[in-house]
């Protein structure tokens, strides 16, 4: 499948193996949140006569570990989410982007730190970790904020004494593959990319009543507009760049099999997928 041309500084590529969706934006601040409202304006949803296709007690599901995820955020309400690498927001390659802490322990620092350089290995862009509160990217650790991200070059038009990004959930007591799968996702949405099972060619088949229900709930607390924006809201063909549907993406939410009428989960994705990769090196290449 031919990857379609990215504009400005992205370069035009052939790849089978590369899966992954962008977009052209335009002068709308994006974020990616827990918490915060977005504009749906111009989004296409996937079908409103989606039926719930049993009883289910929504009860049992609460505070499932597949919840925590982030939402898309914009700032001016005026803005399409659609895509999953946004070329307006994209950093010059070989930027090298300053990234400052507000909070959090030493240790949870340093994996962090070690986590959003994995990206590294395969863009061309670099994370220069400084003390104090100057950084272009500011990391907090608002615990119960869920865990968000400003889109890419977004975060220059932030105030400088607000963060661009937060960690809601990370304490010194953290799992290794939580610190891995949330970290690599938010530094990928700091390097302009959304995400994947919005793609337009997904075709996931939603339980819209139980989607509701289930991302209502703890830890997220969404309304039905919330969950529009991140689930239900697919990118315009028309005016997305793609490849292939790719369920292995770090970008992707880990889904509930139930939540879209299969018997099956998708994959709770920890680490860079080889999708994720190639893109890398197309957005930011060598």
């Amino acid at each position: 499948m031919q990857f379609h041309t990215l504009t400005n500084n992205i370069m035009t590529k052939k790849s089978s193996i590369l899966r992954w969706s962008g977009v052209i934006a335009l002068s709308s601040i994006f974020a990616i949140s827990c918490q915060k409202e977005v504009s749906n304006e111009g989004s296409e949803l996937l079908n409103d006569d989606m039926a719930n296709r049993a009883v289910v007690d929504y009860s049992k599901y609460s505070g499932d570990k597949r919840a925590e995820a982030c939402r898309v955020l914009t700032v001016d309400n005026n803005t399409d989410p659609r895509g999953a690498a946004l070329t307006s927001k994209v950093w010059p390659r070989g930027q090298v982007i300053t990234v400052s802490f507000i909070g959090g322990s030493d240790f949870v620092r340093e994996r962090v730190i070690f986590y959003a350089k994995k990206w590294e290995e395969h863009a061309n862009i670099k994370f220069n970790f400084i003390s104090g509160n100057a950084g272009t990217l500011r990391v907090s650790f608002v615990e119960g904020a869920g865990s968000y991200s400003y889109v890419g070059t977004d975060a220059l038009r932030i105030a400088q004494n607000q963060e661009t990004m937060n960690f809601g959930w990370f304490t010194n007591n953290t799992p290794e593959q939580e610190f891995s799968r949330t970290t690599i996702h938010e530094f990928g949405h700091a390097l302009g990319l959304i995400h994947e099972q919005q793609h337009p060619e997904a075709n996931l088949d939603w339980d819209r009543d139980f989607v509701y229900e289930y991302y209502a709930g703890a830890p997220n607390f969404w309304n039905r507009q919330q969950v529009d924006i991140n689930l239900l809201n697919r990118y315009s063909v028309a005016q997305t760049t793609f490849n292939d549907y790719d369920q292995y993406s770090i970008m992707h939410y880990a889904i509930l099999g139930r939540l879209i009428n299969q018997s099956t989960n998708t994959p709770n994705n920890t680490t860079l997928s080889e999708g994720d990769k190639e893109l890398a090196g197309i957005l930011y290449p060598f």
